[in-house]
């Protein structure tokens, strides 16, 4: 069974882009994502667009001595409702966040009339690469939403196990998270674990496999489930875990990035084009690795062939 790709395969995969793929990167006057970008391009991964102003943009290429040919500038004061105006006029096919605030980039984004809206529930998913024990898995929502309803959690995990197919893994392992095993009255989240996991099996049927309530412990190690006598195929093999709240997810993310030796890169669901979507206190590295991630669900999206 196919599981998700590491890092490293990801890069094999981008570098056999037959014609680089058009990203335009919203709020472009950063350090990070300007080197990112030039090499993504020299790598034949994209035709990079760059948002914002100009003059800062060309002023921080002298400066970090980058070719400025390499980009296309699009001067704008308004670089995130620029981006997504390339995206509609078939110009670039995904977008990546820059130095821009959040809110200007989701304005944007939500704009009923000019955005990038597709009725689904719109959410970060993270893909975390854990080099010492060789695991690769999702992580959602763990940027945007921050007390998901049901009928969004089953969206997040619809998005969620779609991800990973687009990734590569046939049967996605979903962990639904929560802080214990047992469903308890007392935890909300816990009660909604049998409607979710029926969702999942209505919608995807043996494509994938839907555990809850899991917690951390259960999702992530094997031994963990055979010391507490459980036993289900999810535990210690979660290829996906949906968390129940902003909270718990960018907790226990950040908690990860910042201690543990790993690999990471996050993108926007639930939106017409996938948008490249970290911290802007990422670096060069976080941001390839976003690009790559992001490139692969591009290639194997729906409209791919129009791409």
């Amino acid at each position: 069974m196919s599981k998700l790709p590491t890092f490293e395969t990801l890069y094999e995969r981008a570098s056999q882009t037959a014609i680089p793929i058009g990203v335009a990167a919203a709020g472009g006057a950063d350090e990070t994502v300007l080197m990112a970008l030039h090499q993504a391009a020299e790598w034949g991964w994209v035709k990079p667009y760059v948002c914002g102003l100009e003059f800062d943009i060309r002023a921080l290429c002298e400066q970090l001595n980058l070719d400025a040919t390499q980009f296309e500038i699009i001067d704008s004061e308004s670089p995130a409702q620029t981006a997504v105006e390339l995206i509609h006029q078939g110009e670039v096919s995904l977008m990546m966040k820059g130095q821009i605030a959040t809110p200007d980039l989701m304005k944007a984004i939500l704009n009923r009339e000019s955005g990038l809206r597709t009725g689904r529930a719109i959410g970060q998913i993270v893909l975390m690469e854990i080099l010492r024990d060789q695991k690769v898995f999702l992580m959602t929502d763990t940027g945007i939403t921050i007390r998901p309803t049901v009928d969004q959690k089953k969206d997040l995990m619809m998005q969620l196990i779609e991800t990973a197919h687009k990734l590569g893994c046939s049967i996605p392992k979903i962990a639904l998270m929560a802080a214990t095993e047992k469903v308890n009255e007392a935890m909300p989240e816990t009660l909604e674990m049998s409607e979710l996991i029926g969702a999942s099996e209505q919608e995807f049927g043996d494509r994938c496999h839907t555990s809850g309530p899991l917690s951390f412990d259960l999702a992530y190690h094997t031994v963990a489930g055979s010391r507490k006598g459980i036993e289900d195929p999810v535990i210690g093999q979660a290829d996906g875990m949906l968390f129940p709240d902003l909270l718990s997810a960018n907790l226990t993310v950040k908690a990860i990035m910042y201690t543990a030796d790993c690999k990471f890169g996050g993108i926007l669901c639930g939106t017409s084009a996938p948008v490249v979507f970290m911290s802007r206190a990422d670096d060069v590295s976080t941001r390839l690795n976003s690009l790559a991630y992001a490139l692969q669900l591009v290639r194997n999206s729906p409209t791919a062939s129009a791409i």
